[in-house]
């Protein structure tokens, strides 16, 4: 018997998401929210311009969690855990599992650990799961670490690197990484959390975590990427050599004041030689180079339809994607 699967959020990421759930046997979609008043009312199969079951997408939770009992809540409204947090609630009290692309979510007891309590005590008594998952956070900088900290001894440290050429990218995110604005605007959309990437210190402490290593603090620097060239981006963004075309981040996570991860992500217009690096600093020292990179939007699609079948056998509560079983 499948799944039941309430969509919540059809933006771009949502809307990726909900196509892969369709692909998934297992699962079934019952309901489809959506807070956004130009998609509620729209059939599921307009807005996700594929063949849908035959549902109108609603604004009506209780209505839409109500047709989902015992399933699972696919979640994909926001990065920032403070702004969903009432949304998972909601979902977790009617007693559904949630699998969510908020970016917080992916090891909350970071920067809101009461937000985590709470989550997970209505978890606990409902039980049912929550997960925060996704590509990164969620898989490249710190799920495949853990997995490749299997097949070695004992790891001093995790070092890894992320490179993605915005342009190959939605708009949205161009404009998230502070791509076309000057030094002023960057340094105050930093300062206000309008600019940058949301994770990459959730993934450092999941990283260190992941392969054995304590973790007493994480600090992050967010700093502009200045291009060689004039770059181009989506909607005729234009910016001129010199200009600012995107973030670089870096994450450590400390213990007893020494560095166990260092996580760096560099997301801008016409970044050179895009991919993925991991390294494990051991016994043996293991790399891997994924020359290009992990696609972005795919990726956290699949990562979410994937582990949503997996969420109502999983441990009850606010579990991390180190918790999650090998493979699918």
């Amino acid at each position: 018997m499948a799944i039941p699967v309430v969509l919540m959020g059809l933006g771009a990421i949502g809307r990726a998401v909900a196509r892969a759930v369709l692909t998934k046997p297992e699962l079934e979609v019952v309901a489809a929210l959506e807070l956004s008043p130009e998609r509620v009312g729209k059939k599921l199969s307009e807005v996700l311009d594929m063949p849908a079951p035959d549902l109108v997408i609603t604004s009506d939770v209780a209505a839409a969690l109500k047709k989902a009992q015992g399933g699972v809540m696919v979640h994909a409204t926001g990065s920032r855990l403070d702004a969903v947090e009432g949304e998972l609630a909601q979902a977790l009290s009617a007693g559904l599992c949630v699998a969510s692309t908020c970016e917080e979510l992916a090891y909350p007891w970071l920067r809101h650990p009461e937000i985590a309590e709470r989550l997970d005590r209505i978890a606990q008594k409902r039980k049912v799961a929550l997960l925060g998952t996704g590509v990164n956070p969620g898989f490249v900088l710190d799920r495949l670490p853990a997995t490749l900290g299997a097949v070695t001894g004992p790891v001093r440290m995790v070092r890894a690197e992320r490179v993605v050429d915005a342009r190959t990218r939605r708009g949205q995110l161009q404009r998230k990484v502070g791509a076309g604005l000057n030094e002023e605007e960057f340094d105050r959309g930093v300062d206000d959390g309008t600019v940058g990437h949301v994770g990459l210190m959730e993934s450092a402490a999941l990283a260190a975590l992941g392969v054995g290593l304590e973790v007493d603090e994480v600090d992050e620097s967010i700093d502009p990427v200045e291009s060689d060239e004039d770059q181009v981006g989506e909607g005729g963004l234009q910016v001129p050599r010199g200009g600012i075309t995107g973030v670089k981040q870096v994450a450590r996570a400390f213990h007893d004041q020494k560095v166990v991860a260092e996580l760096t992500l560099i997301i801008a217009l016409g970044a050179v030689n895009p991919h993925d690096e991991i390294e494990l600093v051991g016994d043996p020292n293991i790399k891997v180079v994924i020359p290009g990179g992990v696609p972005g939007d795919k990726a956290t699609a699949w990562a979410v339809a994937h582990a949503a079948p997996l969420l109502p056998g999983a441990e009850p509560g606010l579990i991390s994607v180190l918790d999650l079983p090998a493979g699918r």
